[in-house]
């Protein structure tokens, strides 16, 4: 037999998770050329890893749904890759549909244009335009997170979850605050949110971050399902009410091109 050493032994493997990490990514890739279940015979061979290692790391694999185990012995790739793929091409879509129109709003009005997506209970910014205007700026890092009840743009998901599931927020959650305008309170929140649902925008006042105001309007796919929130961030002192009309239809923009069609309700 030809094979290393680092092949035949198991322990040094497991001793280097960037390693195992590297023969996953071989492993997925011979599966990926084959449409049918490929036999782990062949799937060793294609990859350059000892039939053992092989069967090993696709054990691993096939329990989190990454691959599948067919009949015979063989693999395929899983349904989790599709599922991620999904989830990845859907959030690259929207960003890339967003930015232009997030820029036409950032020209407009010389502020900060966020876009949130929810995860879990909280709000977070998968991109972001930064304010040119005066020494006193915005920032929003990008991967940040911040609970639902406190940003505009995570109230605009409370509201499509409706009375009960804000009830169960506010029990799973407490409600916490980071500043003294933070709502902490079920009945003040759900006030706020009648207010959201009324007007199609929400807004952050002082509520995340003391100084710092929001406004959003909701972003919604060709299904009609509500994927993202545009907001528009300026420091208190330039808050301007007003501009909820701009952010409003800015969002509407990026939904239509995401394919969202609006429907009129029959009365």
């Amino acid at each position: 037999m030809t094979s290393t050493a680092t092949e035949v032994s198991a322990p040094s493997e497991t001793k280097n998770p960037i390693q195992v990490v590297e023969r996953m990514m071989k492993l997925l890739d011979v599966l990926a050329v084959h449409p049918d279940p490929t036999p782990l015979k062949q799937i060793a061979l294609e990859s350059g890893l000892h039939p053992s290692t092989a069967h090993r790391i696709l054990g691993a694999m096939t329990q989190s749904g990454f691959v599948e185990r067919a009949d015979g012995g063989s693999y395929r790739l899983g349904i989790r890759l599709l599922e991620l793929g999904s989830l990845v091409k859907s959030r690259i879509s929207l960003r890339d549909t967003a930015m232009p129109f997030m820029l036409k709003l950032h020209t407009q009005t010389g502020e900060s244009v966020n876009l949130g997506i929810r995860s879990g209970d909280e709000i977070v910014y998968v991109d972001r335009t930064s304010s040119g205007r005066s020494a006193v700026r915005v920032v929003h890092i990008v991967g940040a997170r911040a609970p639902l009840h406190t940003t505009a743009s995570g109230k605009l998901f409370l509201v499509e979850d409706g009375a009960e599931r804000v009830r169960e927020y506010a029990r799973r959650t407490g409600l916490p605050g980071t500043t003294p305008s933070s709502i902490t309170e079920i009945t003040a929140l759900e006030k706020e949110l009648d207010k959201v649902r009324r007007h199609g925008v929400a807004f952050d006042l002082d509520e995340v971050e003391s100084g710092v105001r929001c406004i959003a309007a909701g972003v919604h796919d060709d299904t009609g399902r509500l994927v993202a929130g545009l907001s528009l961030s300026t420091p208190s002192e330039r808050f301007n009410p007003d501009r909820a009309p701009l952010v409003r239809s800015t969002a509407e923009e990026i939904s239509r091109a995401l394919g969202y069609v609006r429907r009129e309700r029959v009365r």
